[in-house]
């Protein structure tokens, strides 16, 4: 089945998908839209992380060690910039920093956060679209039980996420404009599905849900909506997401957690086989069983068609 596929997606997870998804379409048919509510001003300079996750993924010169940065990088500008005594807790590799300079070089110039990004997606020969979700300025910020109200990088990298998070809130996120593109995309009648990537639901994707239009947009559109989970067997993949369910008063995780979340934005929900049992026990959305641990390229290409193939049922 042909037509354009859209996920919202943050950074590791996501593109994990992202890479899986863009090797079983055709050409230019998926458009990825990034969470940008990690982004940051730091040294100076205008920083996306799940941009550059995005990027560096899908143009095959990603870090398979860290699942962010670059390959084969090298520190020596962290190294000298600890010999002057700069802040070194956001690490900033040396072809990645050429990456942050030519960014904020362009935005200072006048040019939008879409257009830079299209042009690193050229410049990476990537043929799936990269989209920020607002060319406006959002920002995640947390409120903590030890430290009260912290900016996201701040609690994420530099505390490395240990103090408790009791509140979420999106700056900005309220006044800013869905990236028209997007929007597009979601209202196109030749649209196959949206995907809604295995990433953080409180902090990668809620930004993306929190502008304004954005859940009308998903619930109006004409083509399913399907979520991949972010949690197997009651564990996060990666990162702060399985605990984030306690702190916020959640409960325990799980997959079938994940999906009450999103709630009536599902159409289709794909759950790892680990958790066929609280699959048999869920209503609501459609769901799936695979193997959703993408260990693998070969893991990603088939999570990306299971995905597929679950849209493809509930459009039929």
């Amino acid at each position: 089945m042909s037509g354009p596929v859209v996920a919202l997606s943050g950074g590791v997870g996501g593109a994990k998908l992202a890479l899986g998804l863009s090797r079983v379409l055709p050409a230019e048919a998926l458009i990825v839209v990034a969470n940008t509510g990690d982004d940051f001003e730091h040294l100076g300079l205008s920083i996306s992380p799940d941009i550059d996750t995005l990027t560096y993924a899908l143009g095959g010169v990603d870090n398979p060690a860290t699942g962010w940065g670059r390959r084969d990088e090298t520190w020596h500008f962290m190294t000298a910039l600890a010999e002057l005594g700069g802040e070194t807790w956001f690490r900033l590799g040396d072809q990645d920093l050429a990456t942050h300079v030519e960014r904020t070089r362009r935005l200072r110039a006048g040019e939008t956060l879409s257009a830079v990004t299209d042009a690193f997606r050229r410049a990476f020969g990537i043929a799936a679209r990269i989209l920020p979700m607002s060319d406006d300025r959002v920002r995640t910020r947390v409120r903590t039980e030890e430290a009260g109200w912290l900016d996201f990088q701040d609690w994420f990298v530099r505390l490395q996420c240990r103090p408790a998070v009791r509140e979420l809130t999106f700056d900005g996120a309220a006044a800013a404009r869905a990236q028209p593109e997007f929007l597009a995309a979601l209202a196109d009648p030749a649209l196959r599905c949206v995907v809604i990537c295995p990433s953080n639901p409180f902090i990668s994707v809620a930004p993306i849900l929190a502008l304004p239009g954005v859940r009308a947009a998903l619930e109006a559109c004409r083509a399913p909506v399907v979520g991949v989970s972010p949690i197997i067997g009651g564990r996060a993949v990666k990162g702060p997401t399985a605990r984030m369910f306690a702190e916020l008063g959640l409960g325990a995780p799980s997959a079938a957690g994940v999906a009450a979340h999103y709630g009536r934005l599902l159409d289709g929900y794909v759950m790892d086989a680990m958790d066929a049992a609280e699959a048999a026990t869920m209503q609501g959305p459609r769901v799936a069983l695979a193997q959703t641990l993408m260990a693998t390229l070969d893991d990603r290409e088939a999570l990306g068609r299971a995905v597929l193939d679950l849209a493809d049922s509930l459009r039929a």
